[in-house]
């Protein structure tokens, strides 16, 4: 249960920041509201999922995932640069989150 609550943490935070984009400066009334639904979806989510997860990783890999779904929702749907340099940097990222992993977290 706590991995579907911090996926869904995960899932909603991009969703915040994506509408943050699309209220344009908080010019927009429904992705402004957004907004704020979605951040307290993700942290209400996130409150349930951290309780059984080191904060460490919790805290990596919600970072880490958060930067990859925005880089390629700014990819396909905002129409972003898309490099070499763009995709081996997200995977640099995801490397160094099985580094922690790997380095002994124990949930």
């Amino acid at each position: 249960m706590h991995w579907l609550m911090f996926a869904l943490a995960i899932l909603f935070e991009a969703s915040g920041i994506t509408c943050l984009k699309l209220s344009e400066g908080f010019s927009k009334l429904v992705p402004s509201i957004l907004i704020f639904v979605f951040y307290g979806l993700s942290f209400a989510a996130a409150a349930i999922a951290i309780r059984h997860m080191d904060i460490s990783y919790f805290y990596a890999v919600w970072a880490a995932l958060g930067i990859v779904i925005i880089c390629i929702i700014g990819i396909t749907y905002f129409k972003e640069p898309f490099s070499l340099l763009k995709i081996a940097s997200m995977a640099l990222i995801v490397i160094g989150v099985a580094g922690l992993q790997f380095s002994g977290a124990s949930h």
